[in-house]
């Protein structure tokens, strides 16, 4: 400890962070430990104001076509398997947030999926699409759900999370895709197609659970609607 104490700002830049290769949330890490220790400690070597942050990766989420999403939803003959995957595409649900459906959330008559306590502990309500709808009843019928809305091997147990993702990753090969799908996928596709089919932003976000219009305006950088309108000045030649 006493030997990483004594690295000035670009020693320990270049023999922990850069040699090391740490993702820049371990990093992170790295740095708000030594503030918190030096905060206490009052014989200091190191200036910890000086630890500079790296700067945030901007990435773009990664979007299906309706027709991959199609494709990927088709491709499962299993009822339960696909009325997993068609909820969390038609309603943009997190992992999570579908695996703690209770039957009681599905609310037919006003037609709204109820997603109790998601991210950041917020109940939220999501509109259930007639389609997906008589998927359920279907799937309802033959299942008969009692404890949670898909239940695993053991009555009164959830579905398991690594089974969810496996039966996503079997759909996706099956469908000949040859991406890299998450399940996020199918909830990243979804805000994506509901902002190129002209719902506003904001109602994206209420339907997402974003507490900041910052997170869902990122979807404004990989919808093709405004993007596909631009005239390439190429085609003026």
């Amino acid at each position: 400890m006493r030997n990483m104490v004594q690295l000035n700002q670009v020693e320990f830049n270049n023999r922990y962070i850069l040699d090391r290769g740490c993702s820049l949330s371990y990093q992170n890490q790295v740095i708000n430990a030594l503030r918190l220790y030096f905060s206490w400690c009052g014989n200091t070597f190191m200036e910890t104001i000086r630890l500079q942050r790296p700067r945030r990766e901007h990435r773009l989420p990664s979007v299906l076509s309706k027709q991959e999403v199609k494709a990927i939803l088709g491709a499962l003959r299993n009822l339960k398997h696909r009325c997993m995957l068609s909820i969390i595409y038609s309603c943009g649900l997190r992992r999570g947030e579908l695996l703690a459906l209770k039957p009681a959330d599905i609310d037919s008559v006003r037609g709204m999926v109820l997603i109790r306590q998601g991210k950041g502990r917020k109940d939220r309500v999501v509109t259930l699409s007639p389609k997906l709808l008589e998927l359920m009843r279907d799937y309802y019928r033959q299942y008969r759900p009692v404890t949670w809305l898909f239940e695993g091997q053991h009555p009164g147990q959830p579905y398991d999370e690594r089974s969810l993702q496996r039966v996503l990753k079997l759909a996706v090969r099956k469908a000949c895709i040859n991406k890299p799908v998450t399940l996020h996928w199918l909830r990243y596709s979804y805000a994506t197609h509901l902002l190129e089919a002209g719902t506003d932003l904001r109602v994206i976000q209420e339907l997402l659970g974003h507490s900041s219009s910052k997170t869902t305006e990122i979807y404004t950088h990989v919808s093709t609607r405004l993007i596909s309108q631009v005239t390439s000045p190429f085609d003026t030649l």
